[in-house]
């Protein structure tokens, strides 16, 4: 019970590693703020997580969308009465496996919007909230495509390597106002975003897994035990850190 009766509120949370993460919180004892654009999965992960005995409130929004964001932390401490933890996890990937000179400007757009300028946004909202108590924790998501680059996916890599930046920034102008700031840098992990890009032939599904040292792509709960761990007080002398979850892709 790590997080018993923490505020934790985590984007994205409708599906993959985000529902993942919330299921984990609220069987450590978190209040868990669920927000999505799509609402029935997200009611339905809350409902789940409910029918198990912990607590939990969705929100619909849009994390392109600049009211949203501000919403959801508004109403994240209407419900709660406050923000301990926030796990920035909403993502799109844009083109991928298309050239720089041949993605689309409203893809390059919308991903930038999404996976970075969201990211940029949602902390915007949540440290201050934080700060009138002196204490917080926040995990980004990244992705190895921020570490190193992986050809046909310039505006995903440019939005992940952003975020490894503004995390790098943002923990080390709150660390001494005793808020924590790091990311998680996955691989492939088996979810929905995953099966859409790396997984839509069985011989690609197995050139995917071939490309890990590990020999198998990652499962969600392998990043949600990093993502913990990053917000918990166990991980309280990491600042800054682009965590690699990524079965040796990166070693």
């Amino acid at each position: 019970m790590r997080f018993k009766d923490k505020v934790v509120l985590i984007t994205g949370a409708s599906s993959g590693i985000g529902a993942d993460a919330a299921q984990a919180f609220a069987e450590e004892g978190a209040h868990v703020f669920l927000v999505a654009r799509r609402k029935d999965k997200g009611e339905e992960v809350a409902e789940s997580i409910r029918r198990s005995g912990g607590s939990a409130t969705f929100f619909q929004a849009d994390m392109a969308i600049r009211s949203d964001i501000a919403d959801m932390v508004k109403a994240c401490v209407s419900q709660y009465g406050r923000l301990d933890i926030a796990f920035n996890n909403a993502g799109i990937e844009g083109d991928f496996f298309v050239d720089t000179h041949l993605q689309s400007e409203e893809a390059w757009d919308l991903v930038i919007a999404i996976n970075l300028t969201g990211v940029w946004h949602s902390m915007r909202q949540q440290i201050p909230e934080m700060l009138k108590h002196g204490k917080g924790a926040i995990v980004n998501m990244a992705s190895m495509a921020g570490v190193k680059g992986f050809a046909g996916s310039s505006g995903y890599a440019a939005s992940k390597f952003g975020v490894i930046g503004i995390t790098k920034a943002a923990a080390l102008e709150y660390v001494k106002q005793g808020i924590r700031v790091n990311c998680v840098c996955p691989a492939v992990i088996r979810s929905e975003m995953a099966e859409k890009i790396f997984m839509t032939t069985e011989e690609s599904a197995k050139a995917t897994a071939a490309a890990h040292p590990i020999g198998r792509i990652g499962e969600a709960r392998e990043v949600t035990n990093a993502v913990l761990w990053l917000a918990s007080d166990e991980a309280s002398f990491v600042v800054g850190e682009a965590l690699q979850i990524d079965g040796g892709l990166g070693a």
